[in-house]
């Protein structure tokens, strides 16, 4: 196939969006040409709008080219991909599929590959970090789930087990999300908010209880106290709040992108044997699982769709930073 020239939108040191081309190579190794379909808007993009490099990490769309390595995709699979490009392979991670925490340099959003992104016409990506949309999900519901539903899914797998209660802080991208998950994996799900606003979606995706946080500057579920918290918000909460409704030995996981120290109350968290626990995103096979799953249980994410070009992005940026988003913004690309 001939080389081609695709639309990529980008970052740039004055911080406004462009649009481009820039032309592919023909593939080589296990390179996969994507032609992309939809593209989530992730609040992290948005701290990458000074680097020259195209935006988006949250993409799905049609295989459409196989470089000549390739062994188990074919042309005409949806898949989608997430924050990370590529890995050593060899490492102890790599080798159960944790290509995130390689030990050699993984190749991330933001780091590596900046020539290539979500917010595109196509994407050359490796083929072990593409991953399968399966057929009852609609590709525009999953391009949340790159980011958005990985990074909730792969804690509450991992540490969450029925029956317990788990608070949900935040009700927006991840937090709507988070929910959905937590109560289908048999969970009792406490939503935290700073206003009365959501409470009502919050029962509907699941929560068994809804907390108001802001005008009392409290947390105080009626159900007791939580073995496991999720902490969505897009800033550090008060941790003497939540440390108070923390059974002994629960789990704390902050899952936002800060640049700052974590400073916690260091007393309660020894005396209770609390455990703040980091998290990124999951494993190969967790993401598949997520997938999976979200089709099995009916987790979808609230979109909201834009254009995938300038005034699109612009749009749906504005939404994002306005707070207005329900909840998630997803890009479509036209093609011909």
């Amino acid at each position: 196939m001939s080389p081609l020239t695709i639309t990529v939108f980008k970052g740039s040191p004055s911080g406004h969006i462009i649009q481009t081309t820039t032309p592919l190579s023909p593939l080589t190794t296990s390179q996969v040409l994507v032609e992309i379909h939809y593209a989530g808007l992730c609040g992290t993009d948005l701290h990458y709008l000074h680097n020259d490099q195209v935006l988006g990490h949250e993409g799905v769309g049609v295989v459409k080219e196989l470089g000549p390595s390739v062994r188990h995709l074919k042309i005409g699979d949806r898949v989608g991909f997430g924050w990370y490009h590529d890995s050593c392979g060899h490492c102890a991670e790599c080798l159960v599929g944790d290509g995130g925490h390689c030990r050699n340099d993984p190749h991330a959003f933001g780091t590596h590959d900046l020539e290539q992104g979500g917010f595109a016409t196509h994407v050359v990506w490796k083929e072990d970090f593409l991953y399968p949309i399966p057929a009852a999900m609609s590709l525009a519901d999953a391009a949340p789930m790159m980011c958005a539903g990985i990074t909730v899914f792969t804690p509450l797998t991992r540490y969450v087990k029925p029956g317990q209660r788990v608070g949900v802080v935040g009700i927006g991208a991840l937090g709507h999300l988070a929910i959905q998950f937590a109560c289908r994996m048999g969970a009792e799900v406490v939503a935290f908010s700073g206003t009365e606003g959501k409470r009502a979606e919050a029962i509907k995706l699941g929560a068994t209880e809804f907390v108001v946080t802001k005008a009392t500057g409290e947390a105080k579920p009626d159900g007791g106290l939580l073995d496991v918290l999720l902490v969505t918000t897009s800033a550090l909460p008060d941790w003497n709040m939540y440390l108070r409704i923390m059974a002994p030995y629960g789990t704390i996981v902050p899952l936002m992108i800060q640049f700052d120290n974590l400073s916690i109350p260091f007393l309660p968290f020894l005396l209770k044997g609390i455990r703040f626990q980091g998290s990124s995103v999951g494993t190969r096979l967790e993401f598949r699982n997520m997938l999976e799953f979200a089709v099995r249980h009916g987790v979808k994410p609230t979109i909201e769709r834009f254009p995938l070009n300038l005034e699109g992005i612009e749009e749906a940026k504005a939404m994002m930073e306005g707070g207005r988003l329900r909840y998630k913004a997803v890009l479509e690309v036209e093609h011909a």
